[in-house]
């Protein structure tokens, strides 16, 4: 069976993106620790999967996406393809649908903002949908950052009040109401906020220095420095 992973990822023009954390750190630096967020996982995840896409947005940005994908050790490891138009359940109900249409059948899908993702959690998801329909990583916040379908996705993407923390329990009643088999995984965080950067950077310090997050680690650390100058101002 066709494997399939997608990463999600929206251009990181300052004060688009991780506007949350912005409100501590700034624009600027929000941006480029989110940019090392989108890179980090490329490179993570390069040789993970039959097949792999970078759904990016929007469309226009295409020769940014391209250049960060062409970082990653494998130029060619992901494929690029622009997010549909619409709102998020919009856009993860075209990415499914069109992964379907290209002959994968178990098709996995997280967000850019979980960096250290372990691993072995979308290589579990991919082992499961061998038995279930889909199958969800439950993140602290009463969302999600993970979502696998087999086959053709069920109705799960409409009706959700999105970014809130009914996000996972609206799912999950939808799976229920479809008659939809799933399997929850372990559950692990997004980085949205100051507390959530400074717990990313402990992690990162727990472990034995990598290659791969040496340019995270120096965005970080330029980031929380700016943050406790601003805060101290």
């Amino acid at each position: 069976m066709t494997t399939q992973l997608g990463v999600f990822a929206k251009y990181w023009r300052s004060g688009d993106v991780k506007t949350r954390l912005a409100k501590s750190i700034g624009p600027s630096a929000a941006s480029s620790v989110y940019r090392e967020f989108v890179l980090l996982l490329l490179r993570r995840f390069s040789a993970m999967a039959d097949q792999r896409v970078l759904a990016y947005a929007p469309r226009e940005r295409e020769a940014e996406f391209r250049a960060v994908a062409g970082g990653v050790a494998a130029g060619d490891a992901w494929r690029l393809e622009p997010q549909h138009e619409g709102g998020l359940g919009q856009r993860m109900q075209a990415y499914f649908m069109s992964a379907q249409e290209r002959g994968a059948e178990r098709v996995v899908l997280i967000g850019s903002d979980s960096p250290t993702l372990p691993a072995e959690w979308i290589q579990q998801a991919f082992e499961k949908l061998q038995a279930v329909d889909v199958v969800v990583g439950p993140s602290e916040d009463g969302g999600y950052y993970l979502i696998g379908v087999r086959g053709a996705p069920p109705p799960i993407f409409t009706g959700i009040r999105w970014s809130t923390s009914d996000v996972l329990p609206q799912t999950l009643a939808a799976l229920a109401a479809a008659g939809a088999s799933h399997h929850l995984l372990p559950k692990w965080y997004d980085v949205d906020q100051l507390d959530d950067l400074r717990r990313l950077q402990r992690e990162l310090q727990e472990h034995e220095p990598d290659s791969l997050h040496h340019r995270l680690i120096q965005a970080m650390e330029t980031a929380l420095s700016g943050s406790i100058s601003n805060n101290d101002g």
